[in-house]
């Protein structure tokens, strides 16, 4: 199994807290439509035999292509590509984007996922996050989608200065009254660079708070997992035979092409990264040449990003694939650190596997950073 992700560098508008790489012109939305779909059959021998399971369009904001533009490079992956029968394609969106006949266009062609950015359904939040939707589109675009969609993901953002527990509440509330299938949902953070940080400097939003944040976290533990959403992945819930296909092939370690600027792939030995820069990319694409770098990864990087994704999914650690991938001194490695988080109930060892408890859940990134080694020997 092998996925492509189709990375589309475009937002109306900057949202304060977001790092990813996009421009707010359109000006070169066309040359770079034409530049994906020239990386789409420069790249068609690197799966060798490889069967595509899921396209995914991430951003970005992809809604703000046109139709048009969607499935050219979605008939161009099928054109250079094996792709499955049944193949999961996601389409990011923003509600401000999903018009009836917009979503209606997007369903009837090969798309049959939507994700979509809602974040929160209080104005106060959106306007703090600089969202360029609103609360009614927010509520009118899933009402519509639920009809001519039966695979849709939400994102809900918690830990937002101001959000109460009661809006909160509400929020988790709406989208389970909508019987959305899969939610995505993340603590607001502070990143480098961004306007949210500046802000905070200034005084004019305060810093999120952590404990809050996890209050609001085990909330939503609590009522998805009683309402028959599994927890297969730190942010990720999804009823049965609704998980990302996308995201677990991320995180089982399978391989996948990422398309476009500042686009990641793996091929499980070495990870690649496009340019992020779009004038450069559009300019090398037109010249016939990949805008890339590549690393092989060392023995110490796949052990340590397997420990991270591991822990953070429902499949947990296996002892076995340690052992056999890494050998037994790093297998003895692994338990010797481990131990303070399975003697504190963060960690539990159970069938050969170990993985986070509810109560380790939350620090999953700290507790596998703590497991992580940093010298070994290939």
């Amino acid at each position: 199994m092998a996925g492509i992700y189709i990375h589309i560098p475009f937002c109306k508008q900057a949202c304060h807290y977001c790092d990813f790489h996009f421009s707010t012109s359109l000006k070169k939305k066309d040359e770079m439509v034409l530049a994906l779909a020239k990386e789409i059959r420069l790249r068609k021998t690197e799966f060798g035999n490889e069967i595509v399971e899921t396209i995914y369009f991430g951003g970005g904001t992809p809604s703000i292509l046109q139709i048009e533009d969607l499935r050219l490079l979605i008939d161009e992956v099928y054109k250079n590509f094996t792709v499955s029968e049944n193949p999961e394609i996601t389409v990011e969106a923003n509600p401000d984007d999903l018009s009836e006949e917009r979503i209606i266009e997007l369903s009837n062609n090969r798309i049959n996922r939507l994700s979509i950015g809602i974040q929160s359904f209080y104005e106060d939040d959106l306007k703090l996050m600089n969202r360029a939707h609103n609360s009614t589109e927010a509520k009118k675009c899933l009402e519509i989608a639920t009809k001519h969609f039966d695979n849709i993901s939400v994102d809900l953002i918690y830990g937002i200065p101001g959000l109460t527990n009661e809006h909160w509440l509400q929020n988790i509330q709406t989208v389970l009254d909508l019987n959305i299938p899969h939610i995505s949902s993340y603590a607001l953070t502070v990143e480098p660079k961004t306007a949210l940080q500046k802000f905070i400097k200034q005084g004019i939003v305060p810093q999120p708070d952590d404990a809050v944040a996890h209050e609001q976290f085990l909330m939503l533990v609590d009522i998805l997992e009683s309402n028959g959403y599994i927890h297969y992945e730190l942010s990720n819930f999804g009823k049965e035979n609704y998980f990302s296909r996308n995201n677990s092939a991320y995180w089982l370690g399978k391989k996948y092409l990422g398309i476009g600027p500042s686009a990641h792939s793996y091929d499980g030995t070495n990870r690649s990264w496009n340019i992020a820069n779009n004038p450069l990319y559009i300019k090398a694409l037109a010249e016939d040449k990949l805008p890339r770098e590549t690393e092989e990864l060392t023995a110490t990087d796949r052990y340590n990003e397997y420990i991270m994704t591991g822990l953070r999914t429902t499949w947990g650690v296996s002892l076995e694939r340690i052992k056999v991938e890494f050998g037994e001194n790093m297998l003895h490695y692994l338990l010797q650190n481990a131990q303070r988080y399975l003697d504190d109930e963060k960690l539990i060892l159970q069938d050969n596997i170990l993985k986070t408890t509810k109560k380790g859940k939350f620090f999953c990134d700290g507790i596998a950073s703590d497991l992580f080694y940093l010298n070994l020997e290939e």
